[in-house]
C-alpha cells in the first residue's frame, strides 16, 4: 500500500514542481533587466484595519498606472509574512511592533525611530523584504476608559490604573490575561496588582460593555474606531510598556526592483494615516458596516489620492 501511494505522489509531485517553476518565471516580481512588469499582488491579514489599509495600498498602486491582484483576507501575521517569502504576495501593511516582536524575535523597544530602524534592517538581511515609511498612526495595546469614569475615579496614567486596580474591574479578549504584553507585562512594569475583575470576553463585546458600566477599564488598539465614536480616553503608557506598532507597507526587493513606482505611490500615502483617521475609518467599517473597500476609496478620493 505505501509503494503504490508513493508511485502514485512522484508523478504528481514532479507536475506540481514544473507548475511551480512555470508561475514563478511567468510572474513573481517582474524582470528586473527589462521586459513587461507582473501583477503586483497586495496582500492583507484578516481584521478591518488591514482589509482598508491593503485596500488602499492596491487603489494608489492601480492610480499610479500599475496592474494589481488582491489577496486580502490572509490571515494572521504568520500567513502574511510566509506568503511574502514564499513569493504568492509581493507586498501586505505590517506594524513595526509585530516586526520586532513576532517576525524577528527582538527584545521589546519603545523608541519608534529605533524599532523602525531595527526592522529595516532585520527585514532586508534576513528576509531581502524592504520596509517603505511609516505612517505616524500607531496601533498599540492600550487601555480605555470612558471620560466620565476616567475623571471620577482620577485614573489618567497606567499607574494611575495600576495604584487603584483593586477597586477596578477590567474587560479584554482572554489571551490579555497571559500575553508577556498583556497583565502580565502591565504588572512586571507597573507593579504586581491585583484587579477587583477581569471579564474575558470576544474583543466585539469590550467597548458597548465598557460604556455600559459593566467595566471601568477596556483593552483596547490605538486606532479602533471605537475610541473616537465613543469619546474614550486612552490611558497614557506613561512607564512605555507597549512598542509602537505603526503601519507601513513590506515589500519585495525584487518587486520593487521591477516596478520603481511601488514605493513613490505609497509612500505618499503613509503621512495621511494618523490615529484620528484610522479610528473614524475603522468604525465606518465596524461601527457603520461599510464595506471596507468603499471606505477606502472615499477617503483616498477625498485626499486627492485617486479620482473618484
Amino acid at each position: 500500500m505505501k509503494f503504490t501511494r508513493r508511485l502514485l505522489v512522484l508523478p504528481l509531485l514532479a507536475l506540481f514542481t514544473a507548475f511551480v517553476i512555470v508561475s514563478c518565471t511567468g510572474r513573481g516580481g517582474g524582470d528586473a533587466e527589462g521586459g513587461d512588469a507582473a501583477t503586483i499582488r497586495v496582500g492583507s491579514k484578516d481584521f478591518t484595519e488591514q482589509f482598508i489599509i491593503g485596500e488602499m495600498y492596491a487603489l494608489v498602486l492601480e492610480n499610479a498606472g500599475l496592474q494589481v491582484e488582491r489577496k486580502l483576507n490572509l490571515g494572521g501575521t504568520p500567513v502574511a509574512q510566509a506568503a511574502l517569502e514564499s513569493n504568492q504576495i509581493d507586498l501586505y501593511p505590517e506594524y513595526t511592533g509585530t516586526g520586532l516582536l513576532t517576525v524577528l524575535k527582538l527584545p521589546v523597544n519603545s523608541d519608534q525611530e529605533a524599532v523602525y530602524q531595527s526592522v529595516t534592517e532585520g527585514y532586508k538581511e534576513q528576509f531581502d523584504l524592504v520596509w517603505l515609511e511609516p505612517s505616524p498612526m500607531n496601533n498599540t495595546q492600550a487601555l480605555a476608559m470612558t471620560q466620565k469614569a476616567s475623571d471620577s475615579l482620577g485614573v489618567k496614567t497606567i499607574s494611575d490604573m495600576a495604584a487603584k486596580a483593586g477597586e477596578l474591574v477590567m474587560i479584554g479578549p482572554p489571551e490579555f490575561e497571559a500575553r508577556e504584553d498583556g497583565l502580565p507585562g502591565i504588572k512586571e512594569a507597573y507593579g504586581d496588582f491585583e484587579l477587583a475583575e477581569y471579564k474575558a470576553v470576544d474583543p466585539g463585546l469590550r467597548y458597548q460593555a465598557l460604556v455600559d458600566g459593566e467595566a471601568d477599564v477596556a483593552v483596547a488598539f490605538g486606532t479602533d474606531g471605537e475610541i473616537a465614536a465613543f469619546d474614550l480616553v486612552l490611558l497614557e503608557d506613561d512607564k512605555q510598556l507597549f512598542p509602537p506598532y505603526q503601519v507601513a507597507p513590506v515589500v519585495r526587493q525584487e518587486a520593487l526592483d521591477a516596478n520603481p513606482g511601488i514605493a513613490d505611490a505609497l509612500n505618499a500615502l503613509a503621512p495621511l494615516l494618523t490615529d484620528e483617521v484610522m479610528q473614524q475609518l475603522n468604525y465606518e467599517v465596524s461601527g457603520n458596516q461599510r464595506e471596507p473597500a468603499e471606505v477606502a476609496k472615499e477617503f483616498l478620493t477625498q485626499e486627492g489620492l485617486i479620482e473618484g
